[in-house]
């Protein structure tokens, strides 16, 4: 692997970088695998989801002892875990660090959210707030709706919007996360065409769309409110330069994370201002390149002025068939779009309104289902959601049987005929409706494992 020499010289004055080190792991065969499981799903699974070490700055995270075939793994598309570079998870520590165990009631948003492993850590952290998780891209937003939907997690709002679409939202989110597109040289080692794509120009492209990025959406920062940016790039154009531009240019503060001394993360500080930056170099630490900085909002205010959408609300006679279907939800809201009936928590109700006014939402809360007549057509990610669902018919496969499943191809279990979720280490993996004389299988199509 040639490294571009350009990038190496503009590293060289750099807290933490060793030229030799660097060289010498961008050229190693070592391969790094993490995942980060799912909490509100670990509970009910009834196989260990990991063997492995944990990753000292988040919980849940773990490095593998090597990279397993997670396509073959059905409690991999049940939601138990997701594979998420270990750096990155950092954005655990950087929120016990600047918010704390205290979450109720926070908003939160992850502005360029896919393909989703910070929005899924962020619901798993900010279990009782709300997380509103976009990307501009339409193909990157349907990805991110898939990863959120395995997750599981009913305070979730998947939105496919420009940044500048959220200054109608002036003052209403607590905490911003942008991990913003940049010049990817952190990927190098898992990415060899991000080298052929590097540039010292696209640098400084990426530097002025960072600023446009982080610009266009600070109005929806609430005063005192916490934003977290990060990259995947190196650059110093790209981390501690724009660290300084927000503090001097954005007004905002800078947040110490202070990470512990002996887990090879680099604390650096920028050059004008002395704001703090955490840099991880793979020589140092398991993981791939990124950068983190947090920062708090000085001007702005508490509270915004916001209009409502008024959303569609099933019938009682329909709530009523979908209680009978579920059982009873209690601190739940139900509401319809177009013809699926859906529900959210009742304590994010109004925010839902106010960002269905300003926002195109692609998903929101827990998709039920459809009413065809006198039956419920249950949607997939009621099988997958982390909703308990007592009433519901399920049998447990084995794993070649789960596979097949996931195939989307034929079943022949022995269990009660209707709708039933079918299991695998207790863990839901969807439906299917098993008839006199077969099994429908209602795995999404577009989803389904192709291999064998």
């Amino acid at each position: 692997m040639q490294l571009p020499s350009a990038l190496l010289t503009s590293l060289q004055d750099i807290k933490g970088y060793n030229q030799a080190a660097f060289e010498a792991i961008h050229t190693s065969a070592e391969q790094v695998t993490s995942i980060r499981i799912n909490p509100l799903k670990i509970v009910n699974s009834q196989r260990p989801i990991v063997d492995g070490k944990p990753i000292h700055w988040c919980p849940y995270g773990y490095y593998l002892p090597e990279r397993p075939f997670f396509t073959f793994d059905p409690i991999f598309h049940a939601g138990a875990y997701y594979v998420q570079e270990a750096s990155s998870m950092f954005l655990w520590q950087i929120l016990a660090k600047a918010i704390g165990t205290n979450t109720n009631g926070l908003k939160v948003l992850d502005l360029c959210a896919a393909p989703g492993g910070k929005s899924t850590l962020l619901a798993s952290y900010f279990k009782d707030g709300l997380v509103v998780s976009n990307d501009v891209i339409k193909s990157r937003a349907n990805i991110l709706v898939e990863n959120i939907t395995k997750w599981g997690y009913d305070n979730v709002v998947v939105t496919n919007n420009d940044p500048s679409h959220f200054k109608m939202l002036e003052n209403y989110f607590d905490v911003i996360v942008i991990d913003a597109p940049c010049s990817g040289s952190g990927l190098f080692r898992r990415d060899n065409d991000a080298i052929n794509e590097w540039s010292e120009n696209n640098v400084t492209l990426c530097s002025q769309r960072q600023q446009r990025i982080v610009a266009d959406v600070l109005p929806a920062l609430k005063q005192g409110g916490l934003l977290i940016y990060s990259t995947c790039s190196y650059s110093k154009q790209e981390d501690e330069d724009i660290v300084d531009w927000l503090i001097e240019e954005q007004q905002l503060s800078t947040v110490n994370c202070q990470p512990s001394s002996n887990e090879g993360i680099v604390e650096t500080q920028s050059d004008k201002h002395q704001g703090f930056g955490y840099r991880f170099y793979p020589h140092l630490i398991k993981g791939e390149g990124f950068f983190a900085a947090a920062f708090t909002k000085n001007k702005g205010s508490l509270f915004g002025n916001y209009k409502e959408q008024t959303l569609a609300k099933p019938s009682k006679q329909e709530e009523q068939m979908v209680a009978d279907f579920i059982g009873e939800q209690l601190d739940y809201s139900f509401f319809k779009q177009a013809e699926a009936i859906k529900l959210l928590p009742t304590k994010w109700w109004l925010d839902l309104q106010i960002l269905a006014k300003c926002l195109y939402i692609k998903k929101a809360g827990i998709e039920i289902g459809t009413i065809k007549g006198k039956d419920v057509i249950p949607h997939h990610e009621l099988a997958v959601s982390i909703l308990n669902l007592p009433q519901i018919n399920t049998t447990e496969l084995s794993e070649e049987e789960a596979l097949q499943y996931l195939r989307r191809k034929d079943l022949t279990v022995a269990t009660t005929k209707g709708w039933c979720a079918p299991t695998y280490c207790g863990l839901r993996l969807g439906w299917m409706k098993v008839l006199p004389n077969r099994i429908n299988n209602y795995y999404p199509q577009e989803w389904r494992i192709l291999k064998e």
